[in-house]
């Protein structure tokens, strides 16, 4: 792979590792605009708790194949910038759509639509921000996408609140708004976006599982672990909302994880750089079992808000750093399949994941989906640890 580090850097950031996260930034106002308001609408249309988990499990894992096949694809042919074009264009035409939609189904097969888009540029775009890196900063970048993810969703919850404000209730005239943003996102892709370009002879022909190393799936089966227990976030709404959080003010609250994550995203990428990304992961891990636990736990607003909050730190310490990792331990030529199978793990993982929360929260108690969740992050920590020491074992020997 031929780097662009002889281009001139914006902010201490090759110019592509900038655009794709403005890119990532207005398609997330988009999304979190729609996001932040789908669980009460889908409530509001007949849809039940169950119903609400298997919309969004069903939509992500369904269209999570297209994330490897789309990462292997585009090690195959060299190019990235493609994939982004065609995933961020569905996304554009989709997310308007849900103005018109009368039926939990209908919001079903538009969220597929969306998410299969998500599926074919998610892999690429990680791929073009992993090969657009310099001096393996690979935290660092990863941490500049995930603030830039989480920026748009502090504006796009924001947005939807000042609008529930004025229109209450009005969820689509939300979603009819929310689409202006993600037509903006194809100009900066198409203007801004540069391939980082692979040679010809170092491309990924062929796909062989002894291509990626060992660690590589152990890791995998970590992510798997802690993943089973990381459900959609609705459900962290609607425990929001039966605690007595107002439906306007949902988007707000949830908004705080997102200011969270964009503050420390990347000091602590920069530091994972440093100190290592399997210590920065057991520490996310560790933060998100608490999280759960006191979802599950209280009862009072001030620590939903306060839950939220630490939500942020959770994800600013994972995510990011989850892919990074993935782009540290594979090949220059392999990135975009292995950060493929990475995100399609994640996408398939989240219908059991869903559907398991979804039914502890409907039918046995609201707590216990929580504590579930709580209890695969402390395994995933706990393995985690292990992780390391066979990897500091086989480094001795």
């Amino acid at each position: 792979m031929i780097s662009t580090s002889g281009e001139r850097k914006v902010f201490g950031f090759n110019r592509n590792i900038i655009f794709t996260g403005f890119t990532s930034f207005l398609t997330d106002t988009s999304v979190k605009m729609v996001y932040s308001v789908m669980p009460m609408f889908l409530l509001s249309i007949g849809a039940s708790k169950t119903s609400l988990a298997l919309i969004e499990g069903i939509a992500e894992s369904t269209a999570s194949l297209v994330k490897a096949l789309s990462g292997f694809w585009s090690d195959k042919i060299g190019k990235n910038k493609p994939f982004m074009l065609i995933g961020y264009g569905l996304s554009a035409l989709i997310i308007p759509l849900y103005s018109f939609v009368i039926s939990p189904i209908q919001v079903l097969l538009l969220r597929f639509v969306e998410r299969f888009g998500k599926g074919i540029r998610t892999a690429p775009r990680d791929s073009l921000i992993a090969g657009s890196v310099t001096n393996n900063e690979t935290g660092k970048s990863f941490g500049l996408q995930k603030a830039m993810d989480n920026s748009g969703a502090i504006v796009g919850p924001l947005a939807a609140f000042v609008l529930l404000i004025f229109l209450p209730d009005d969820y689509r005239i939300i979603f009819l708004l929310a689409g202006i943003p993600a037509v903006l996102s194809i100009f900066v892709i198409i203007f801004g976006i540069k391939e980082a370009k692979k040679s010809e002879s170092g491309l990924f022909k062929e796909f062989h599982f002894k291509d990626f190393p060992p660690r590589f799936y152990l890791f995998l089966v970590i992510v798997f672990v802690f993943t089973l227990g990381n459900s959609t976030d609705a459900l962290l709404m609607v425990k929001a909302n039966e605690v007595g959080v107002k439906v306007a003010f949902i988007p707000l609250v949830y908004m705080i994880t997102s200011v969270v994550s964009v503050l420390l995203a990347i000091p602590v990428g920069s530091l994972s750089d440093r100190v290592g990304k399997e210590r920065i992961l057991i520490v996310g891990y560790l933060i998100y079992g608490i999280v759960y636990f006191g979802f599950g736990f209280t009862s009072h607003v001030g620590a939903i808000v306060a839950l939220f909050a630490l939500y942020g730190l959770y994800s600013a310490a994972t995510d990011g750093i989850q892919k990074a990792f993935i782009s540290d331990i594979t090949d220059k030529n392999k990135k975009g399949t292995g950060l493929g199978i990475y995100n399609a793990l994640l996408g398939i993982t989240l219908l059991p994941a869903s559907i398991i929360a979804g039914v502890l929260y409907d039918k046995v108690n609201s707590r216990v989906p929580f504590y579930f969740g709580a209890i695969t992050a402390l395994i995933s920590a706990i393995l985690m640890v292990f992780f390391i020491r066979n990897r500091k074992k086989q480094i001795t020997n």
